[in-house]
């Protein structure tokens, strides 16, 4: 069965279906091993297309219902009005619909996946926050599109699932430069790191202060995907290991008929 972790705020309301799939519970072999859910991976197309529907599955929808995209670490948002075919995904880095019975996903494997709902009017939304989306407003864009659905700026609740934490998360002044070119008052989202011209990120606590700054009520997941090897996929670690194929497991949000 696949496996997920569930964010308080979303649990809360009975209409809605959301997980934050692990790695566990799918059918893929290997470094994709066990429910790898990206679709443009290197994996066995059947294996990952097993896995997706897995999840589906555990959010109570068809698997054809489960909607995707080919993220791009941008800000764009697709609205759904219908389901796409997996070979024919919007290029963006998150998704809304007012529709019932269709689950919104976006696959992550250190970045961050916000998941977010109105559910009191049935508008709901996913987005793949890596920084560089982040910093350039992609989670105000979703609420923003969220807003056109019919959404109410002060009932959307939003949650950031597992991602890599501040401890494991080491940048360089790239990074750091572009995220306080932006706001100076975010430099408390980095910490001293261990060697010089480096700095340990709060991406989830970045995530989160930009969502209540737009006017949603945010929650973080306690998850590090980095430090939990078992559990969840990461780039972080792939690319300390030396590299080589990987997965990313899927979070994904649904609001029922």
């Amino acid at each position: 069965m696949a496996e997920f972790v569930t964010a308080e705020t979303l649990a809360a309301h009975a209409g809605l279906a959301h997980g934050f799939f692990t790695r566990r519970g799918g059918v893929s072999a290997g470094p994709f091993a066990a429910l790898n859910c990206s679709v443009s991976s290197k994996d066995d197309p059947d294996a990952v297309r097993e896995n997706r529907r897995r999840a589906a599955d555990a959010l109570g929808v068809p698997g054809g219902a489960l909607a995707g995209l080919t993220q791009v670490h941008g800000i764009d948002v697709a609205v759904l009005d219908a389901p796409w075919p997996d070979t024919d995904r919007p290029r963006a880095d998150a998704l809304v619909t007012r529709r019932p019975g269709i689950a919104l996903g976006v696959v992550t494997a250190d970045c961050a996946p916000v998941l977010f709902a109105d559910a009191e009017s049935g508008v709901i939304g996913a987005a793949h926050a890596g920084w560089r989306s982040a910093v350039g407003g992609v989670l105000e864009a979703t609420i923003e599109a969220m807003l056109t659905l019919g959404a109410r700026r002060s009932r959307i609740v939003a949650a950031v699932g597992p991602c890599i934490r501040q401890p494991s998360y080491e940048v360089a002044a790239d990074l750091r430069d572009a995220v306080l070119a932006r706001d100076a008052a975010d430099a408390r989202f980095f910490a001293d790191g261990a060697r010089p011209d480096r700095w340990q990120f709060d991406l989830a606590g970045y995530c989160a202060a930009r969502l209540v700054a737009a006017g949603a009520a945010a929650e973080v997941t306690p998850h590090d995907t980095l430090a939990l090897e078992d559990v969840f996929f990461s780039h972080r670690r792939r690319t300390l290991a030396g590299g080589g194929p990987i997965g990313h497991q899927l979070s994904a949000i649904a609001i029922g008929g």
